[in-house]
């Protein structure tokens, strides 16, 4: 492998690991939102396990869009807010269902409902979900800006026509 396609990968390697580091900050503060929010309605509402946890993966779902958008995000594409935010909240509905249907299952299929087993499976329910967020809104969400174009060297064939090109083009509409 030559050293420009090293200096490339490497490249890529680094950015991906600065983005997987500020998207785990942004989610562990989320994290960190979810399961006090979860556990503070569990102690003080007689509130069912999983929608104790829908309340809770919202709150954390408003702290992360800010976090994202803000921190982890914020040189990607902006142009389409309307889009972005529409497609965080399907992604991150669909990331609630995952994470609420773990628990779901602990809690109402095998009968693990101490506050302790509600933790642990809220916890592995957020680990599931969080694959699942990272791919989707690094894909769909908050899309990479499209890398700029090399500017053209004058006198390269290509870089701009030449004048027996330009004159014997087809007009449009002919």
């Amino acid at each position: 492998m030559s050293a420009a396609k090293e200096a490339i990968l490497l490249g890529r390697v680094r950015g991906l690991a600065r983005e997987i580091a500020k998207f785990g900050a942004v989610g562990g503060l989320g994290v960190l939102v979810n399961l006090g929010v979860f556990n503070l309605i569990r102690h003080t509402t007689d509130l069912a396990v999983v929608r104790a946890s829908v309340i809770a993966i919202a709150v954390a779902i408003l702290c992360n869009y800010v976090g994202f958008r803000y921190f982890t995000y914020r040189d990607r594409d902006r142009s389409r807010r309307k889009r972005e935010l529409t497609l965080f909240v399907l992604f991150s509905m669909i990331g609630m269902v995952i994470e609420s249907g773990v628990l779901y299952a602990a809690t109402y299929g095998f009968g693990w409902d101490s506050p302790l087993q509600s933790n642990i499976f809220k916890f592995v329910g957020i680990g599931v979900a969080t694959v699942f967020r990272f791919w989707s809104y690094r894909t769909w969400v908050f899309r990479a800006l499209p890398a700029p174009a090399p500017s053209p060297v004058v006198g390269q064939r290509g870089a701009q026509s030449s004048e027996h090109e330009r004159d014997t083009r087809v007009p449009v509409g002919s």
